[in-house]
């Protein structure tokens, strides 16, 4: 098991959140905002937490923010630009739209960390999720180099590394509801 001040958590924040048409990490789900969620569930397992976001009012959560190094390039810059602020070796990944996201998941993509891995990911209903995932800091130097060459593909970049999928139990697989337009929002709240 990984020592907590080996890990920062890194939330990404900073989508244009266009197909949901309001910024996703200020939703509402059970009286608490999806940031929040993300928030108290990556809490417990690392030592420091990096908001990224371009947007002054993630300040609100007394959590260090910071801004895209490389600006409106997806999540492979937002997490680029969190793996070049982070001072550890671990870096637990989560974009702010999986608001059901339990502590126990991710633990245990900690858990099957491993030094010859420079990734491990969720592996959800058939899909591979790298927005739910353990990134080395080892990574930011070939991710900066792709988005120097215009790549933008999160995909294209995790392919190029050595990575590892964690299948999750079927059961689990709420967890790992990503929210993106309205419809899947009022899905989600149906369901619970």
């Amino acid at each position: 098991m990984r020592d907590k001040k080996n890990i920062t958590g890194i939330i990404l924040a900073g989508g244009a959140s266009s197909r949901m048409g309001t910024d996703k990490g200020f939703l509402k789900l059970n009286n608490k905002l999806f940031i929040q969620h993300i928030i108290d569930a990556v809490k417990p397992l690392v030592s420091r937490i990096i908001i990224v976001s371009n947007l002054k009012k993630y300040d609100a959560f007394g959590i260090e923010r910071i801004t895209d190094d490389i600006e409106n390039a997806g999540p492979l810059a937002g997490i680029y630009s969190g793996l070049k602020a982070s001072k550890t070796e671990y870096n637990l990944v989560l974009s702010c739209d999986v608001p059901l996201i339990k502590k126990r998941i991710l633990q245990q993509l900690i858990d099957a960390s491993e030094d010859t891995i420079d990734i491990v990911q969720i592996e959800s209903q058939g899909q591979h999720m790298p927005l739910i995932a353990v990134y080395k800091k080892s990574c930011a130097s070939m991710f900066h180099k792709l988005l120097l060459n215009d790549e933008r593909r999160l995909h294209k970049a995790v392919s190029a590394c050595n990575t590892k999928s964690i299948i999750l139990n079927t059961e689990d697989d709420i967890y790992t509801t990503n929210v993106n337009t309205p419809e899947q929002f009022k899905n989600l709240t149906q369901c619970l």
